[in-house]
C-alpha cells in the first residue's frame, strides 16, 4: 500500500502540482561550459521551502547525470529520470532546507554551441535541457550563477557580474541577482564580444556587446536604446526593476530576440552600418524586449492563456517607444498594417480570442497591442498608466492573470470593462469596425486610406492627386504608395510621376521604385542608376539586379561599381554580385574561379544560417553544387533553426530528382559524421 500511494503522489506532483508542495526560492550554480564538447558540468546549491509535508520533490532536468554531494546541509537521496531529478528525504512542512549535488548535461537543446560562440534559448520551460531547474513559469528563484569557460571568451549572464579571475586557460565569472524570476528567464551568451557601457538617466548601467570587429556597426545597432530605456521608464511609471541591462548578438539565433532578465539575446541579423539602418534597424527589437523586462519578467503570466500580458504589452509599448522616435504617422501605419493581417485571419474565419490558451503569436503579440490601444483611448491615458502602474507594483515579482490588470482599471474608473473582454479578449473575430475609427483619428491615415480607394482608377483621373502626395517634404508611406500604383500603367503617362519620385529625394520613394521597376525604360537610366547610391541595401540590391537584367551592354560597368559591397550581415549584395559576376561573360575571366570559391564557401557551417541561406540559393540558380557544398547542405538539414532546415531539406529533395546528385551523395557519405549518414540513409531511403 505504502507503494502505490508513492507512485501515485510522484504522478500528481509530477502534472504540475508541485508548486503547492515545494518553493525552490534560491540557486548558486557553479557552472563549467565544454564548447569543443558540447558538455555542461555543475555544482548546485538549491534553497527550498516545504509547504506541506512529504517525501520526495523534484527539479526538471532532461537526460542529466547526478551525484550527491557529501556539503550538502540536508541528507537527500538522488535518482534522475529522462526528464527529472527526484529528491527524496522526510521533508516537514513550513521549514526550509538547503541540498547541495553535482550534475552533467550534454543538452540536445536551449544550449547551443557554434564553434566561438555558446548561448542559451529557455523561452517557455526548456532551461532544463542545460540546467536542473523548474520549468512552471510561476516558480520564482533567485539565480546566481558562477561561469568557469574558455579564457579568450566574454562571457555574460543574468544579474551584476561581481569578479572575475583566471584559473590556468580558464577564466570563472561570478554573477549575482537580488530578486527572484522563473527559470526560462536564465540566459547565458559566450563569445569573442566587446563591450560599449552607458548609463541610463536613472542610473542604471547599460552595456552594449558586439563581435570583435563591428566597433563602427555599434551606434547604428543599437541606436536609441537610451532614449527607448528613458522612454519606457517614464511611459510605464515604474522604475526598471533589475540591477542592470545588457544586450548581445549572436549568431543563428532561433528568434529576433529574448527578453532574458537583465540580459537579451538578439539575432546578429540586426547588427547593421549605417546604411543599413532604414531596412533593417533594432529599435522595435530593442524597444520589445526591454519592454519585456517589466511585462513577462517583473510580472509572469500564470499560464498561456493570459500570455498576452507578456506579449501583448511588450508590443504596445514598443510601439509607443517608436512613435516617440519616428512620430505619430508611422505608429498608425504600423496599426494598419497589423488591422490588416487581423481582419484577413479574421475574414478566413481563423480569428482567436486573445485569451484563447495557445493562440498564434499574431493573436498574442498585435491583436494585444490592437486591444490595449482601443483600451487607452477609450478609459484615457491618465487611467490606463496609473492602472499599469498599481498592476505591476502589486504583482511584482510574481506571477499574474487577465483580471489582475483588468481589476485595476475598475478601481479606478468603475467600469466593469464587460465591452472590453467581450470585443476584444473572448472575441475570435478583430474588430475592424473599431480598429478603423480609431485609424481616421490620424490625418495622415485619411490620407493613405483616401490614396488605397482611388489605386484603380485611369491614370489620367488622379494625377494631379498623385502628383500632391510627391511635394517636398514626401511622406514616407504615401509616397510609396503612390509608386506602387504607377507600376502597371503606360511608362507615357507616367514619366513626369516617376521623374518627380525620383528627384524627391526619398529614399522610401526611390526603395519602391527600384522594388516595382522590373523592365526600366532607357529616358529613366540615368536616374534609375542613381539608386545603387542610396542610403539603403535593399535599394542597392534591387538596382543592381535589375539594371544588370535590362542592360547587358552595362554589366561590367555596373558589377565594377558594385564591387566590394558586402550589404546586410547576410552578405545580400555580395553574394549577388558574385552570382553576377561569375555568369557576366567576359568580366574578369581569370578571377571567375575565386569568385565561385569565395560564394561556395559561403554555405560553410562557418557562416550564419542566414549568410548560407543565400549562399545555397544562388548555387542552386547557377547549378553549382560541389561535393563540399552538398555536405554543408546536409549540415543545413540538421540545423537546430526550423526555418533553414525546412528550406535546406526542401532543397535537397529537389537535388535529389537528379540520379547525379544521389551519386554524389554516396561518394561523400564517409566524409559525414554519423548523425548525418542516419539522417542521410532515412532521405534515401
Amino acid at each position: 500500500m505504502r507503494i502505490l500511494i508513492l507512485c501515485f503522489f510522484s504522478v500528481v506532483i509530477a502534472f504540475g502540482q508541485q508548486s503547492q508542495i515545494v518553493d525552490f526560492k534560491e540557486l548558486k550554480a557553479d557552472i563549467t561550459i565544454f564548447p569543443k564538447n558540447k558538455k555542461v558540468i555543475g555544482f548546485l546549491q538549491y534553497k527550498f521551502e516545504i509547504l506541506q509535508k512529504t517525501d520526495s520533490v523534484f527539479l526538471d532536468a532532461i537526460g542529466m547525470a547526478v551525484h550527491s554531494s557529501a556539503s550538502s546541509q540536508t541528507k537527500v537521496s538522488l535518482r534522475a529520470t529522462d526528464d527529472k531529478v527526484w529528491i527524496k528525504h522526510p521533508f516537514e512542512a513550513d521549514k526550509e532546507y538547503s541540498i547541495s549535488f553535482y550534475y552533467e548535461a550534454l543538452p540536445k537543446q536551449t544550449m547551443y554551441f557554434f564553434g566561438d560562440q555558446v548561448w542559451t534559448q529557455g523561452q517557455g520551460k526548456y532551461t532544463s535541457h542545460w540546467l536542473p531547474s523548474i520549468d512552471d513559469v510561476n516558480d520564482k528563484i533567485i539565480f546566481n550563477l558562477s561561469i568557469t569557460a574558455p579564457a579568450e571568451f566574454e562571457v555574460i549572464a543574468n544579474g551584476r557580474l561581481e569578479g572575475e579571475h583566471p584559473i590556468n586557460d580558464q577564466k570563472r565569472w561570478y554573477f549575482s541577482m537580488k530578486n527572484p524570476m522563473s527559470s526560462y528567464l536564465v540566459a547565458i551568451a559566450m563569445g569573442n564580444f566587446e563591450k560599449h557601457s552607458a548609463t541610463s538617466s536613472s542610473g542604471i548601467p547599460l552595456e552594449f556587446y558586439y563581435s570583435a570587429g563591428n566597433d563602427f556597426k555599434v551606434e547604428p545597432t543599437y541606436r536609441y536604446t537610451n532614449e527607448i530605456f528613458e522612454f519606457l521608464e517614464n511611459e510605464i511609471g515604474v522604475a526598471y526593476p533589475w540591477e542592470n541591462y545588457k544586450q548581445v548578438p549572436v549568431r543563428d539565433f532561433l528568434y529576433a530576440g529574448m527578453e532574458n532578465t537583465t540580459l537579451t539575446i538578439f539575432s546578429e541579423a540586426f547588427v547593421v552600418d549605417s546604411t543599413g539602418f532604414m531596412d533593417r534597424n533594432y529599435v522595435n527589437v530593442n524597444a520589445h524586449e526591454l519592454a519585456h523586462q517589466w511585462f513577462g519578467n517583473l510580472v509572469t503570466a500564470q499560464s498561456s492563456q493570459h500570455h498576452w500580458l507578456q506579449e501583448g504589452f511588450s508590443t504596445y509599448y514598443a510601439l509607443l517607444a517608436e512613435r516617440e522616435i519616428f512620430g505619430d504617422d508611422y505608429y498608425y501605419w504600423k496599426l494598419y498594417q497589423s488591422a490588416e493581417q487581423l481582419t484577413e485571419l479574421s475574414d478566413q474565419g481563423k480569428g482567436e480570442p486573445i485569451l484563447k490558451a495557445g493562440a498564434s503569436s499574431l493573436t498574442y503579440y498585435q491583436k494585444g497591442a490592437w486591444a490595449l490601444h482601443i483600451l487607452n483611448e477609450r478609459v484615457g491615458p491618465l487611467v490606463f498608466k496609473q492602472a499599469v502602474q498599481n498592476f505591476l507594483n502589486k504583482h511584482k515579482f510574481g506571477s499574474v492573470k487577465t483580471d489582475d490588470f483588468l481589476n485595476e482599471i475598475t478601481l479606478l474608473n468603475g467600469d466593469d470593462l464587460q465591452w472590453f473582454k467581450g470585443d476584444w479578449l473572448n472575441q475570435g473575430a478583430f474588430r475592424s469596425t473599431q480598429a478603423l475609427e480609431s485609424l481616421r483619428k490620424s490625418p495622415f491615415m485619411e490620407n493613405y486610406l483616401g490614396l488605397s480607394a482611388i489605386a484603380q482608377r485611369p491614370l489620367a483621373e488622379k494625377v494631379t492627386v498623385l502628383s500632391g502626395f510627391l511635394k517636398a517634404p514626401v511622406n514616407d508611406y504615401l509616397g510609396q504608395a503612390v509608386v506602387y500604383q504607377l507600376a502597371d500603367e503606360p511608362f507615357g503617362e507616367s514619366l513626369p510621376l516617376y521623374l518627380k519620385a525620383f528627384e524627391s529625394g526619398n529614399l522610401c520613394v526611390r526603395q519602391a521604385i527600384a522594388l516595382s521597376m522590373e523592365k526600366i525604360p532607357p529616358q529613366l537610366k540615368p536616374q534609375y542608376e542613381s539608386l545603387l547610391d542610396d542610403d539603403s541595401y535593399v535599394t542597392q540590391e534591387a538596382a543592381l539586379y535589375y539594371l544588370w537584367l535590362n542592360f547587358p551592354e552595362d554589366r561590367n560597368r555596373f558589377l565594377e561599381k558594385m564591387n566590394g559591397v558586402t550589404g546586410f550581415q547576410d552578405k545580400n549584395i555580395r553574394q549577388l554580385w558574385l552570382t553576377l559576376a561569375i555568369v557576366t561573360d567576359n568580366f574578369q575571366n581569370e578571377n571567375k574561379q575565386a569568385f565561385f570559391n569565395e560564394l561556395s564557401s559561403y554555405a560553410s557551417p562557418k557562416f550564419s544560417f542566414e549568410i548560407r541561406r543565400n549562399a545555397f540559393e544562388f548555387l542552386s540558380g547557377m547549378d553549382g553544387f560541389t561535393n563540399q557544398n552538398l555536405k554543408y547542405l546536409i549540415d543545413a538539414c540538421l540545423h537546430p533553426i526550423w526555418r533553414f532546415r525546412s528550406t535546406s531539406i526542401q532543397l535537397l529533395d529537389e537535388l535529389l530528382k537528379e540520379e547525379e546528385t544521389k551519386l554524389q551523395l554516396f561518394l561523400i557519405k564517409n566524409e559525414l559524421t554519423e548523425p548525418q549518414k542516419e539522417w542521410l540513409d532515412t532521405k534515401l531511403k
